[in-house]
């Protein structure tokens, strides 16, 4: 009996999905079992590949970690274990730049079972309720904040994640120079959007994550709108919370609709495996066009595999989410590929959120960001 071990993250659409396409692998291969285990959201964005890679056969990873995991030898790519056919297939049904997000070097490292960025979601019966209108504009969130219906996202990595957009929208993009995170009128743009929304939204919004804040939309009614945070179909779904969110894309920011930073995970198989024909063949079923719009979305996934996202029957069970979304996800910013970027994301996030929550000044944020892409770049020299 082959047994392999797999890691995943600790929410319905990051574990219960793989659990089931874990089962029906099992199914169609009785001599193998797979067994999962989870971790939290941030443990998921934080955790050392190269450390899990010691005691997983199977990872569910983020694609920031692909060039450091790479180059330490942490994952086997699948270019020489999988038909070029079917990586070209996982290629051109790539949602937005997933599937590349996870090549480094010329090879693939992991599969993009699954895809997302910052969206926007809303709840029509507040919407209604209270007569507003839907925001197509940065001002005309920044006005429905104002009268208090708005909720976002704002836990660290999101907030970095956010002045990134900022910066793209300011026609700036960030980390064009590896001697400085962007210039410094554009930085302290992008973060005075923030820390304006920050200033007319509950401080609660600067601990929140993409679940709780999902969370937080569809089990009360304090909240009518969220202007950007990493979609999660399942709240999307008739039955899944007390109430259901609508999903769409973002809003015009000085004529141009924002861009978010691209997010969702991939399947990795650990370079350490003593199993790998399995890893492989398990890996491949997850990220088939099949089992992608089948039971890995049934069972509470977000797929990566684009003919989920334009099927109708998928749509039809989750309001609209893939469809209305799509579009997002084909715009989004994919963050730099390079060993030493989570080093900067790591503490990034903390530089950025500290002011946005209104406790650091800009002179001291603009230099610390700097100074962490300059340490960044220089970890891989």
């Amino acid at each position: 009996m082959i047994e392999l071990r797999g890691i995943a993250w600790n929410h319905t659409r990051g574990f219960v999905s793989v659990i089931a396409t874990a089962q029906r692998f099992e199914e169609r291969n009785p001599g193998v079992r797979i067994s999962w285990e989870k971790r939290s959201l941030q443990a998921f964005a934080d955790a050392s590949l190269p450390e899990l890679a010691t005691q997983y056969d199977l990872i569910i990873m983020d694609h920031p970690h692909t060039a450091e995991a790479a180059e330490a030898g942490a994952l086997t790519d699948f270019d020489a274990h999988l038909p070029a056919d079917y990586l070209e297939d996982q290629a051109s049904h790539s949602v937005g730049a997933s599937h590349d997000s996870y090549r480094w070097k010329g090879r693939q490292w992991t599969l993009a079972t699954d895809a997302a960025a910052p969206i926007a979601t809303w709840r029509t019966d507040l919407l209604q309720k209270h007569g507003l209108q839907l925001p197509e504009t940065w001002e005309d969130v920044l006005g429905l904040a104002r009268r208090g219906h708005v909720t976002v996202s704002l836990f660290p990595v999101d907030a970095l994640m956010h002045v990134t957009m900022f910066c793209d929208a300011l026609g700036e993009p960030a980390f064009q120079d590896p001697e400085k995170f962007a210039g410094r009128d554009t930085v302290r743009a992008a973060l005075d959007c923030l820390r304006e929304l920050a200033s007319l939204c509950p401080p609660e919004c600067l601990e929140r994550n993409p679940i709780r804040t999902a969370e937080f939309m569809t089990h009360t009614d304090e909240a009518a709108y969220c202007p950007f945070a990493y979609g999660y179909s399942n709240y999307s779904r008739p039955g899944y919370a007390p109430h259901l969110l609508k999903a769409g894309g973002l809003v015009r920011f000085h004529g141009r609709r924002l861009r978010s930073t691209l997010g969702g995970a991939g399947l990795g198989v650990s370079a350490h495996t003593k199993h790998l024909r399995a890893c492989m063949d398990y890996a491949a079923f997850t990220a088939s066009p099949e089992v992608q719009r089948g039971v890995y979305f049934q069972s509470g996934g977000q797929p990566g595999h684009r003919s989920a996202w334009v099927d109708e029957a998928v749509n039809a069970v989750s309001n609209g989410f893939f469809q209305n979304t799509l579009s997002t996800l084909d715009e989004a910013i994919v963050r730099p590929q390079y060993p030493g970027y989570m080093h900067f994301q790591d503490h990034a996030a903390l530089v950025v959120h500290r002011y946005v929550a209104g406790h650091a000044s800009f002179g001291k944020t603009a230099d610390d960001l700097d100074r962490l892409c300059r340490e960044s770049r220089n970890l891989v020299t």
